[in-house]
């Protein structure tokens, strides 16, 4: 802290909105990860939490077994471990909680993009059906047309040759 000539406390500027700034940032960037790196990073967080646990609790375990002399003692240390046992449950908790949540969160944005990308198709395969359907329509009529046509004038010769025999 810087001070001032008379030896008292200067005021110091507030870190908050340079914090409030990256925290900001941090979002941003967390927001611009890919896919591909947030599953990995989801997946190397469901294993670090068991694998981290099993570490603390041989630690924990290993710490236990120190000689303790007197009842006092022993007291102080077990309400130590249960203190810390309580904040590592609690942060194993948390981190648990976090994992479960960002994938969920990117199990919906797949499912959400899976399903767009099936309307889309859909779409479009319908509307090609629908073209192609009124195509073949139109031709079946013309051609039906064009021979109802010639049927007719094909009649209407054979009757005039029969009209001219007579």
């Amino acid at each position: 802290m810087a001070t001032q000539s008379n030896g008292s406390k200067a005021k110091t500027r507030s870190t908050k909105p340079k914090t409030q700034a990256k925290a900001k940032a941090t979002r941003a960037q967390t927001k611009a990860v890919d896919s591909t790196s947030t599953a990995r990073s989801t997946a190397e967080t469901v294993i670090d939490v068991p694998v981290g646990a099993v570490l603390e609790v041989t630690d924990r375990v290993t710490d236990l077994f120190e000689p303790l002399t007197d009842r006092a003692a022993a007291e102080r240390q077990l309400k130590s471990y249960r203190t810390s046992l309580r904040r590592t449950v609690k942060r194993t908790e948390r981190r648990g909680s976090t994992a479960r949540r960002k994938a969920t969160t990117e199990a919906r944005k797949t499912r959400n993009k899976v399903e767009r990308e099936a309307r889309k198709r859909r779409r479009e395969v319908e509307t090609t059906l629908k073209r192609n359907r009124s195509e073949v329509e139109q031709r079946v009529r013309r051609t039906l047309d064009e021979q109802t046509s010639r049927a007719q004038d094909l009649v209407d010769q054979v009757g005039d040759q029969i009209s001219a025999l007579r």
